[in-house]
C-alpha cells in the first residue's frame, strides 16, 4: 500500500538556501488566523452544526474542482452525486470509491495538494487512496463525521478561521448570519456577500419575475435602483462588507438616464434586445461601483468566464457543476468609464480577478499601480495553482508592488479545503519572498513583515475588517 505523503517542505523552493530561509518565513506565519473574505461555503451548515453525512457529501458532491476532474476522465456526473442532496450509503460509498479509483486524475493538480493536506492533517490518513484501501477509508473518514470533534462548528474552531464570507443572494433575509452571530461558541466572523448578477442581467429567461424578490416597488427604474439600494442597506446592517460581480465582460459604459429607464421598461415586458440587456448590465456595473462609493461595500469584479459551457450538463445537473470555463478579457478599455469616475474616490475599494493570467502585468497589475482603488486580486479557480500563483507573484509586485495586493481568497464550496488552500498561499508566498531576500533585493526582515501583512493585515485593509 503506497503512502500518502505530506511533506513539511512541499512547495518550499528546491535551492537549500532558499529553502532554509523560506522555512523560517513560513513558520513564522503558518498558524496566525485565516482571513476569508471571498467564499462559498453555506452559513445554515454552521448554524445548523449537523455532522456531514459522509465523505462523498463532504469531499465530492460540492466540489467541482474534483467532480469536473474525474468527469473529463471518463465519470459520469450522476454517478458522483452532482445535483443532488444527500445519497443513500450504496451509492455514496460507490461514489467514493470511483474517486479512489481514479486518484491519478489528479495527480500534477492543487486538487490533490489539497486533498493530501485535508486527508492527512484533519483525518489522519496515511495511505495514498487506491480502488483497494477506498471502502477501508471511507469506514475511517466515516467514523470520525460522527465525533463531535469533526462537526462543521468545531472544525471552524480547528481551522483557526477568523472572518468567512459567504455568497449570498440579495433577496436572501440572512436569518442564518443573524442567529450565528448570537452563538456563543461561534468564535469566526461569518459575513454575507451581496451577489446581484441575475437581478443585473436582464436578458436572463425569467428576469422580469426574479427582480421582484427584490422588494419594493420595482415596477419602473428609479424603484428598482432602490430596492438594490435598500437591499445592500440589509446586507451591511448583517455584517457584508463587499459586493460580488461576474459577468462576461467587464464593461461599465454608462447609459444615459432615459436609456435606462427605456431598457428597464422593455426588460419588464420582455422585449429588450441582447444588445441592450448588455448594454445595460454594463451600466449597472458603474451604478455597482456609484453604490459602492456611497454606502461603503467594497467590489469584487471577476468577468470573463463562459457559463454553463455544456448545456446537456447544466440542463440535466443545474449550475455550478464543473462546465463554466474562462474567456479572453479585457479591463483598461472597458473600466476606464469607471476608473473615471471612481477610481480616485476616497474609501473606494475595487478587487479585480481574472481567469485570463495574460492581463495581471498586462493590466491589473498597471490599474492597480495607478488608481489608489484597485486591488489585485490573488489567482482564483482555474489559476489558483501553484504555477499561475508563481507568475502572478513576478507579474503584478514588480509593477504594482506588495500593497496592492488582496491578499489570498479560497473562493471554496469545498469546507476542508480552506485550510489547505491558506497553507499553500503561505508556503508559496514564503518561497517567493526567499527568492527575493536570497538576491538580496530584499533584508529578511522585510520580507517577513511583508508576508505577515499579506496573510494578515492586506486582506483586513482591501476588505475593510
Amino acid at each position: 500500500m503506497a503512502t500518502l505523503t505530506v511533506h513539511p517542505d512541499r512547495l518550499l523552493p528546491p535551492d537549500p538556501g532558499v529553502r532554509e530561509i523560506a522555512r523560517r518565513l513560513y513558520h513564522a506565519v503558518r498558524d496566525l488566523p485565516i482571513i476569508s473574505p471571498h467564499g462559498h461555503v453555506d452559513s445554515r451548515m454552521l448554524l445548523d452544526d449537523e455532522p456531514f453525512a459522509d465523505p462523498t457529501a463532504l469531499f465530492i458532491q460540492p466540489d467541482h474542482y474534483v467532480t469536473r476532474l474525474l468527469h473529463a476522465g471518463g465519470v459520469a456526473l450522476d454517478r458522483l452525486g452532482v445535483g443532488e442532496g444527500a445519497l443513500a450509503e450504496d451509492r455514496a460509498r460507490e461514489a467514493w470509491r470511483l474517486l479512489c479509483g481514479h486518484w491519478h486524475l489528479l495527480r500534477g493538480t492543487p486538487v490533490r495538494y489539497w486533498f493530501d493536506s485535508e486527508l492527512a492533517e484533519i483525518f489522519g490518513v496515511t495511505e495514498r487512496p487506491d480502488a483497494d484501501n477506498a471502502d477501508a477509508l471511507y469506514d475511517r473518514i466515516a467514523e470520525q463525521l460522527r465525533q463531535p470533534s469533526h462537526r462543521p462548528r468545531a472544525l471552524l474552531r480547528r481551522f483557526g478561521i477568523e472572518f468567512l464570507a459567504t455568497t449570498d443572494d440579495p433577496a436572501d433575509d440572512l436569518r442564518a448570519h443573524e442567529a450565528l452571530r448570537a452563538e456563543p461558541d461561534v468564535a469566526t466572523t461569518v459575513a454575507p456577500t451581496f451577489r446581484p448578477d441575475r437581478y443585473l442581467e436582464i436578458g436572463r429567461p425569467g428576469w422580469a419575475a426574479t427582480v421582484k424578490g427584490l422588494g419594493g416597488d420595482v415596477g419602473d427604474y428609479a424603484g428598482y435602483l432602490a430596492a438594490l439600494e435598500e437591499r445592500r442597506r440589509y446586507f451591511i446592517a448583517r455584517g457584508a462588507v463587499s459586493a460580488d460581480h461576474g459577468h462576461a465582460d467587464a464593461g461599465t459604459e454608462p447609459l444615459a438616464r432615459h436609456d435606462a429607464e427605456r431598457i428597464y421598461r422593455a426588460a419588464l415586458a420582455g422585449t429588450a434586445a441582447a444588445a441592450e440587456a448588455a448594454a445595460f448590465r454594463r451600466h449597472m456595473t458603474f451604478e455597482m461601483a456609484r453604490m459602492s462609493c456611497d454606502d461603503g461595500l467594497v467590489m469584487t469584479l471577476h468577468p470573463g468566464i463562459h457559463r454553463n459551457h455544456h448545456p446537456a450538463t447544466s440542463d440535466r445537473y443545474g449550475p455550478d457543476t464543473g462546465h463554466d470555463i474562462p474567456v479572453a478579457v479585457e479591463y483598461t478599455r472597458a473600466l476606464q468609464p469607471l476608473l473615471q469616475r471612481f477610481g480616485t474616490h476616497p474609501g473606494f475599494h475595487l478587487v479585480l480577478f481574472t481567469v485570463d493570467p495574460d492581463v495581471y502585468s498586462r493590466e491589473i497589475a498597471p490599474l492597480a499601480g495607478f488608481y489608489p482603488a484597485v486591488y489585485a486580486g490573488a489567482p482564483w479557480w482555474f489559476v489558483d495553482n501553484p504555477a499561475e500563483i508563481g507568475r502572478f507573484q513576478e507579474a503584478v509586485t514588480e509593477i504594482a508592488g506588495f500593497s496592492r495586493l488582496s491578499g489570498f481568497i479560497d473562493d471554496t464550496r469545498a469546507f476542508c479545503s480552506i485550510p489547505a488552500r491558506h497553507d499553500m498561499s503561505r508556503r508559496l508566498d514564503a518561497g517567493f519572498l526567499a527568492g527575493l531576500v536570497a538576491a538580496h533585493r530584499l533584508d529578511e526582515d522585510e520580507a517577513l513583515d511583508t508576508l505577515r501583512t499579506l496573510v494578515s493585515d492586506q486582506p483586513r485593509k482591501v476588505f475593510k475588517l
